[in-house]
């Protein structure tokens, strides 16, 4: 899912992938295997952003009814504000996040502008994260990176390992500075 997010697959193209992927399942006669990863889907996914991306045909055009209720979303928004509360190297974005739960409705009609939103303050907030820790920490966080990579290295392109670097690393960095993530792929 984040490889999705970090590539820009637009939220409705994996919400209707995921859909499309189940349908297909649904349909056979014979299900003899579960579905038990979200990577069933994968191909279903990426030709629905294809699809979004050549401007579309009449699936694509449709509106899918959103994954949660503006309630739900709303709830996420106040509870990221309120894990970033009182800590005022992230006051600008903690802000910005209680403006948009305020703002909730007018946002829920378009969850791709606002998951725009979300990832660039998620990205600032990693920056200032980034900025404040120790040249050690950097330093460990890398060299466990480079240890859990080392026996896929060869089997990747340079693409797939410059994106798993920066998803790990990311990663890492919110979980050390205890910081929430603010993407509506991580709503509880």
């Amino acid at each position: 899912m984040e490889s999705w997010k970090n590539t820009a697959v637009p939220l409705e193209a994996v919400l209707r992938g995921i859909d499309a992927a189940f349908e297909t399942w649904r349909s056979r006669k014979q299900k003899h295997r579960q579905v038990n990863s979200v990577a069933y889907c994968t191909q279903a996914i990426m030709a629905e952003a294809k699809i979004m991306a050549e401007g579309g045909t009449d699936k694509a055009v449709r509106t899918a009814a959103p994954p949660f209720t503006l309630e739900e979303l709303r709830a996420h928004l106040e509870k990221v504000a309120a894990q970033l509360r009182g800590r005022q190297e992230y006051a600008d974005v903690t802000d910005r996040v209680e403006d948009l739960a305020i703002e909730a409705e007018s946002h829920y009609g378009d969850l791709e502008q606002l998951e725009q939103r979300l990832t660039a303050l998620e990205e600032k907030m990693s920056a200032i994260a980034r900025a404040a820790l120790p040249d050690e920490t950097l330093f460990e966080m890398r060299r466990s990176l480079e240890l859990s990579l080392k026996p896929y290295r060869s089997k990747m392109s340079a693409d797939q390992i410059a994106m798993l670097e920066r998803q790990y690393l990311e990663r890492q960095l919110l979980e050390i500075s205890r910081l929430p993530r603010l993407s509506l792929f991580y709503m509880a």
